[in-house]
């Protein structure tokens, strides 16, 4: 509890810094730059990501549910970098906006417009143009965003005060909108396989307490928050050969499975359309806790929601996951394409 709650006071002074404009908190050590530096340069080598152009997955999913409906397709848009842009894979029904697509269209039986604007290496100073291209033209807002950002905000060192103003304006426009808004929080950078010691550590520091902020910063601004640090945790170090892909950096299509899967149930709540309620389940380690610290234990779990309650508190909850139909799923009718059970593991495209 003391060491929780040491690290909910360093997630609120981020984000307090963050909201009156402060320029940022060191993290680290004079002493511990030099060694730092030489491992970032020596991880740098080895990984450095990908190239390559990611898959365009923008279009309508769930067609067939539009046929003798009178209701408009829902309108999903995906923010932020190479996760969201779904980098490290070459299908486009392998990219997490159109897995969450295919699950928004299964789910609500009704087809859904994707549009994803996210760009490979951009740092969440590139969310303000990124958010211009949603609400530029004449069309009506997205029904709901998806934004998954921070992880180069880490490793080029930006201040963690200035990313959660950054990501926290972004989140403010898309609300004033009208789109609800689902973010993806920092993923433990710690996890990444040609990452040594003392970086290994250092970064799955800061990423978590970069979540954590992101966190704080995102739920005082009407949006909700799920972790996704801990999936790039246990099981990555566990099958990293089937959850990274071939840059060892990002996922390969089944860890963009797993991560789709996390978000899920979040993106259909967000849109009132997932079968718990908001209330929390004490039995699933549910609770009402004060914000910073729901930041903190959703930083430290995948999977982990958070969204708002009443000021200064939070809903911190584990929602039931259900298996992801295929793009080619979500275009039949529920009759011919049955139902996915409650837990079922993840199934990629």
């Amino acid at each position: 509890m003391p060491m929780t709650l040491s690290r909910a006071r360093v997630a609120r002074r981020i984000a307090a810094a963050a909201a009156y404009g402060g320029g940022g908190i060191g993290l680290l050590g004079v002493a511990a730059a030099g060694v730092l530096l030489t491992e970032v340069r020596l991880a740098r080598r080895t990984v450095g990501g990908s190239g390559d152009i990611p898959p365009c997955a923008d279009g309508r999913y769930g067609a067939a549910f539009g046929h003798g409906a009178d209701r408009p397709p829902l309108r999903l848009a995906f923010l932020g970098d190479s996760t969201a842009a779904g980098q490290g894979v070459r299908r486009a029904r392998e990219t997490p906006g159109a897995l969450l697509a295919s699950g928004l269209a299964a789910l609500s039986e009704r087809p859904v417009d994707f549009r994803n604007v996210a760009l490979p290496g951009a740092q969440s100073d590139d969310l303000e143009r990124q958010v211009d291209l949603l609400l530029a033209d004449d069309a009506p807002a997205p029904d709901v965003c998806v934004i998954m950002i921070g992880a180069n905000d880490v490793t080029h060192r930006m201040p963690p005060a200035r990313s959660v103003r950054l990501l926290s304006d972004a989140v403010r426009r898309l609300r004033a909108a009208g789109s609800e808004v689902v973010v993806g929080t920092c993923p433990d950078m710690g996890t990444i396989e040609p990452v040594y010691q003392p970086l290994r550590w250092v970064a799955r520091r800061l990423s978590r307490q970069l979540a954590a902020a992101q966190t704080i910063g995102v739920v005082e601004n009407g949006g909700r928050t799920v972790s996704l640090g801990d999936l790039l945790g246990p099981e990555f170090e566990a099958r990293p050969r089937e959850l990274f892909g071939p840059d060892n950096y990002h996922p390969s299509a089944e860890g963009y499975a797993t991560a789709a899967m996390a978000v899920l149930p979040t993106l259909c709540a967000s849109l009132g359309l997932w079968p718990e309620g908001e209330h929390p389940e004490p039995a699933r380690y549910e609770g009402v806790l004060p914000v910073e610290e729901a930041a903190v234990e959703a930083a430290s779990e995948a999977g982990t929601e958070v969204a708002s309650a009443r000021a200064p508190w939070a809903l911190l909850k584990h929602r039931r996951r259900r298996r992801l139909p295929a793009p080619e799923e979500a275009e039949q009718p529920p009759a011919a394409r049955g139902g996915g059970a409650v837990g079922a593991g993840p199934t990629s495209a």
